[in-house]
């Protein structure tokens, strides 16, 4: 399944979405409340479903996302930022 990401800017909101399609996510955790701030690893992801989150993100808009790159985002908010700065290019 392919999540659609059709606002003109990418949001916490958006990458909630995905964050919760992909692998690896303990299911203990409240993507629900303030996520931004908390590190994936905070939030119950490894490396590998950071960079799966990231090739969900990259098929959704087009974009690419180096895996060195994902593994240095280790917010969803610097995620965020990231992706809005490449959506932007």
């Amino acid at each position: 399944m392919t999540e659609q990401v059709t606002d003109d800017a990418f949001t916490l909101d958006s990458l909630r979405e995905i964050m919760r399609a992909c692998a690896g996510v303990d299911e203990s955790v409240d993507l629900s409340g303030a996520i931004g701030d908390r590190s994936f690893a905070e939030l119950g992801y490894d490396s590998l479903a950071v960079l799966e989150t990231a090739a969900k993100v990259e098929n959704a808009l087009s974009i690419f996302i180096p895996d060195d790159v994902a593994e240095k985002l280790i917010t969803p908010r610097s995620f965020v930022e990231y992706v809005n700065a490449q959506v932007a290019d």
